[in-house]
């Protein structure tokens, strides 16, 4: 145990969720790379146990898919040479990937790859909270956007009629100030 490398944290696990296909997902290269394991070793075990990969747990991307994700992230920008189409592990797929690798720190590392989505799915329940609650303030200020509109006009009419220089009605009597006020001799 001593040679074995320190399990990744969390938030290093999360860097590696990709959201493909409305799913979120960890592609085997990054898997690979949490597991401690290769690529191949770990594409190798799941063409073993391919029974225990249905297509909710795994599916292999495209290549449309693959070049859009190696445009989006660099970190993997190693399999734009690779002539093999990449694996992507949902959750499901990901803990069942370390019970066929079964090393220790691939079951290690599975704990904190259950919490990385964990804590996604969450996140992701909160914006969708918070879009929701905006779409209803917007939908309340389109309903009162009229009623709105008529008191910003009022407001700016009454403000444009303040700014207008009045008009003094009437005369000036002698020794009256312009402005109401009786000039004061000494």
């Amino acid at each position: 145990m001593k040679n074995e490398k320190p399990v990744m944290p969390i938030e290093n696990v999360q860097r590696t969720i990709l959201s493909i296909r409305g799913q979120k997902v960890i592609l085997d290269a990054d898997l690979s790379k949490i597991y401690g394991v290769s690529t191949k070793r770990l594409n190798e075990q799941v063409r073993r146990n391919i029974k225990r990969f249905p297509n909710d747990f795994m599916f292999k991307l495209t290549a449309g898919e693959k070049d859009e994700v190696v445009a989006k992230c660099d970190h993997l920008s190693n399999l734009k040479y690779s002539k093999a189409l990449p694996l992507a592990f949902t959750e499901h797929g990901a803990i069942m990937a370390a019970s066929v690798l079964n090393t220790l720190r691939a079951i290690e590392a599975s704990i904190f790859v259950v919490r990385a989505f964990v804590e996604m799915r969450q996140i992701a329940l909160k914006y969708r909270e918070l879009a929701d609650k905006i779409r209803q303030l917007e939908g309340r200020i389109e309903a009162h956007g009229e009623q709105f509109r008529i008191v910003f006009e009022a407001i700016t009419q009454l403000i444009e009629e303040d700014e207008k220089p009045k008009k003094k009605i009437g005369y000036i009597k002698e020794g009256q100030a312009k402005y109401g006020r009786r000039h004061m001799k000494n």
